[in-house]
């Protein structure tokens, strides 16, 4: 086995792309750290320590710590063994459509599925105002508010089926899209 390197310097082209991809990932709502030490260990030809990931990208240990933790969890990096060595070590998954697919799965769906609800409740309640309201200007102010909600509703359902689909067989048929957006009902 080779010695490993006593200080990890990352080159130009690790620096760049560690954050360019932490500042996509800090847009989608994770912190930049996640994606800069993915990165790293994205493109690091062996594994690396908490200390080397430390050292690289002038972190705490805290910090980096608390990433790898996270992106642990999310399964986007895991601990490996390496013989002669008491710390761990990581590798970054490599498979980048598992990766994306396994955030989609586990963060979106349930963010579309808590706005069905919301939607189908937000309905149910506006159905009972439109069922016992005396009052015109209320009851037309629920009729317009079903039907927008109702829209709103068939859009998340849709984008459930297509984040289904997308999850399930990396490919999606946009012809429900399209239809949604001509205004054409399934």
């Amino acid at each position: 086995m080779a010695k490993r390197e006593k200080q990890r310097t990352l080159w130009p082209s690790e620096a760049a792309v560690s954050d360019i991809v932490g500042r996509l990932m800090e847009f989608w709502g994770f912190k930049r750290n996640m994606g800069r030490v993915w990165t790293v260990l994205y493109l690091s030809p062996e594994p690396l320590s908490a200390e080397d990931l430390r050292q690289a990208l002038q972190l705490s240990s805290g910090a980096v710590s608390m990433t790898l933790t996270e992106l642990a969890r999310w399964g986007v990096v895991r601990k490996v063994w390496i013989q002669g060595e008491r710390k761990d070590f990581y590798t970054a998954e490599v498979q980048l459509w598992r990766m994306i697919s396994r955030v989609f799965n586990e963060r979106e769906k349930s963010e579309i599925i808590a706005a069905i609800d919301a939607f189908e409740e937000a309905l149910r309640q506006l159905d009972r105002i439109r069922k016992t309201s005396t009052d015109p200007a209320a009851r037309a102010r629920a009729e317009l508010q079903h039907e927008r909600i109702s829209q709103l509703l068939e859009l998340a359902r849709l984008g459930r089926r297509l984040l289904e689909a997308l999850v399930s067989t990396a490919k999606v048929d946009a012809e429900p899209l399209v239809r949604f957006l001509l205004g054409q009902r399934s």
